[in-house]
């Protein structure tokens, strides 16, 4: 077995590593590069006409990616079309419906819990401060709870940290009362995304994540999921299944301007 200076070694001379090609001295930069400046500044600029051909890219690419991507672009729509899956779709397993959803700003003001389609339908939300003030419950209690509503529900609904229009990938984070479980586990997931967290491409994603400020006041979280599309493998004889790892449905809300 090859020690600790011979492994090095060994793997400098795969990079073709010595004194006339020596490796990069500045592998964790410490300040962004004019190029990376020029992304952060192309994100924060942004016009309203941009970010609505962002939309149109979205659209485009969510068909082959079997997204199913609704038109409604305003609060009170987007909750009357979620009001209709509710009614409309079925349990994948048993005939009993529920629904989760994150704790997050933009969904409480979509005030799903008035709609008229849920009809006795629970709707929980992943708010573990709500659950402990109200049951008085330890942190693994929480944690239980939270799990069992999930579980139990056959549509997940969450927001997204950004949407990245190049391939209608969404990144969402990790924090308290934005479980990734309420996206990865009941057969239908819904999206609702704000149209200032478009992003264009990847670049535009990593870049405003390593150099942003607000990014960097944030910190890493826990998890960073980045999801294009529902759940799908070729594993079996190169067919395509979708739901087979997760949600076998992805549907998509995109909120214009400020969320209105």
């Amino acid at each position: 077995m090859l020690g600790r200076t011979e492994f090095i070694q060994t793997i400098s001379k795969a990079l073709g590593r010595g004194a006339a090609n020596p490796a990069d001295t500045d592998i964790f930069t410490t300040s962004a590069s004019p190029d990376q400046e020029a992304v952060l500044a192309r994100i924060k600029t942004r016009s309203p006409a941009e970010r609505k051909q962002l939309r149109g890219i979205i659209e485009q690419v969510a068909g082959p990616l079997h997204i199913d991507f609704h038109p409604e672009d305003n609060l009170q729509d987007i909750a009357g079309s979620i009001g209709r899956l509710i009614r409309d779709k079925d349990p994948e397993w048993g005939t009993e419906k529920s629904v989760v959803r994150w704790d997050h700003p933009l969904l409480s003001r979509l005030n799903l819990e008035s709609l008229l389609e849920l009809d006795g339908v629970p709707l929980h939300t992943t708010d573990s401060e709500a659950i402990d003030n109200a049951t008085k419950v330890s942190a693994t209690e929480q944690q239980v709870t939270v799990r069992e509503k999930v579980e139990a529900s056959f549509i997940g609904i969450t927001s997204a940290d950004y949407l990245v229009a190049a391939t209608a990938t969404l990144a969402m984070r990790s924090r308290p009362g934005h479980a990734r479980s309420v996206s990865l586990v009941p057969a239908i997931h819904i999206v609702v995304v704000e149209e200032e967290k478009l992003l264009a491409n990847l670049e535009e994603l990593y870049t405003l994540l390593k150099w942003d400020p607000k990014e960097q006041a944030l910190g890493l979280t826990n998890c960073l999921s980045l999801v294009s599309g529902p759940s799908k493998t070729g594993d079996i004889e190169l067919i395509m299944v979708h739901g087979a790892h997760g949600p076998r449905e992805l549907h998509l809300f995109i909120v214009a301007g400020k969320g209105e």
